[in-house]
């Protein structure tokens, strides 16, 4: 399989050659333009109940599509998120990531979706009890609102609600108010996200939630 990432960093869009007997995964609705030739499946995430807990516990689609190439040459697939932003890639190698929701794009062969415990304090922080986890090994594709910035925590770190794209299991989120409750009204930044173990994550510079307050305070 060919991918490339086209029209970076505000309007990203994912290109994808797949060769005969190749197949592709993706969320439903990404499908920006595919070759005729390709077949596409649609199915439930993981299967009929693991695809309404995405759906109402994790903040996902409940169906995906497979693009299958059954023919004997290669064809080009195109993807793209509903958001304006970038995408990014990681190829899994036998470990995990899990995606805030809507992140999620697509992945290949070899890869699992399931769901990921976050915790009470991310449900009171309003962003759910679970997360889409992507683990096994293969490509992942996901994107975000604005830039992506990768970083590694080693202890803590402190990250603006909203703002955390991805990160991998072993990172834990505190949902916390930034300071005082009189300081955290009057500084603008209200919860914060207080990461805490060691690992990779993934940041969006933009926030949906930014762009709906300002879009109200404009209107």
């Amino acid at each position: 399989m060919k991918y490339e990432i086209r029209y970076k960093p505000a309007f990203a869009t994912l290109f994808v050659t797949l060769n005969p007997g190749e197949r592709l995964t993706a969320e439903a609705g990404a499908m920006l333009s595919m070759s005729a030739a390709l077949s596409m499946t649609t199915q439930f995430s993981g299967g009929l109940i693991p695809g309404l807990l995405k759906k109402f516990l994790g903040g996902e689609s409940l169906f995906v599509n497979e693009f299958r190439n059954r023919t004997q040459q290669p064809l080009e697939l195109v993807l793209s998120q509903s958001m304006p932003g970038d995408l990014t890639f990681l190829e899994l190698k036998g470990n995990s990531l899990c995606f805030q929701p809507g992140a999620y794009l697509a992945h290949t062969a070899g890869v699992a979706l399931s769901l990921h415990w976050a915790g009470f304090s991310s449900w009171i922080a309003g962003e759910g009890l679970f997360k889409l986890k992507v683990s096994g090994r293969g490509m992942v594709f996901f994107g975000g609102y604005g830039g992506i910035s990768q970083r590694r925590v080693n202890q803590d770190c402190i990250v603006d609600s909203g703002h955390l794209l991805a990160y991998e299991p072993g990172i834990k989120m505190n949902p916390r108010l930034a300071g005082g409750l009189v300081g955290s009204v009057t500084s603008g930044e209200g919860i914060v996200n207080r990461l805490t173990g060691r690992g990779k994550i993934y940041l969006q510079s933009r926030t949906t939630s930014g762009l709906v307050r300002f879009l109200r305070y404009k209107v």
